[in-house]
């Protein structure tokens, strides 16, 4: 007899885990961001703001992942970090972007739009095999013990 089993329920929604993941990529922004601006972890405050960013970001990461697929979940996160820590360096600090780095991060955008939509279809769930059940005989003669199965 073959039965499907489900997967165990995180009691959160797909759509919490999105809202979650995505505060996760824009904490992983601003840790990148003030990284950039610690100067090697030597200015107070960027360097305070990044570790507290990265900290933040993992911790939603980690809980997003409790729902959505870790491959799906952990591309997303760095994909949208990429796009946004590049987009706010350009808007913040004035940093040149060529049209060839623009086409890569569409590409990217694209890909990170085609994971989310494909996390929506459902699931199929894989068949589960039921054991017969089996006992531990001694056997006269014998040196170990041998699995006798009933019937």
């Amino acid at each position: 007899m073959t039965t499907t089993t489900a997967l165990p329920t995180t009691g959160q929604s797909p759509t919490r885990a999105w809202v979650l993941l995505l505060l996760a990529a824009a904490l992983e922004i601003i840790f990148a961001l003030s990284t950039g601006a610690s100067e090697g972890f030597s200015v107070l405050w960027p360097s305070l703001i990044a570790i507290i960013a990265v900290i933040g970001s993992i911790i939603f990461l980690t809980r997003a992942l409790k729902t959505l697929d870790v491959g799906v979940g952990y591309t997303v996160w760095t994909g949208i970090g990429s796009v946004g820590t590049v987009l706010m360096g350009v808007a913040i600090f004035d940093e040149s972007l060529s049209l060839a780095e623009i086409g890569c991060f569409v590409l990217i955008i694209g890909g990170v739009i085609g994971l989310q939509q494909s996390d929506r279809k459902p699931k199929i769930a894989t068949p589960s095999v039921e054991a017969a059940p089996v006992t531990m005989a001694v056997r006269c003669g014998g040196t170990a013990a041998l699995p006798v199965t009933e019937r």
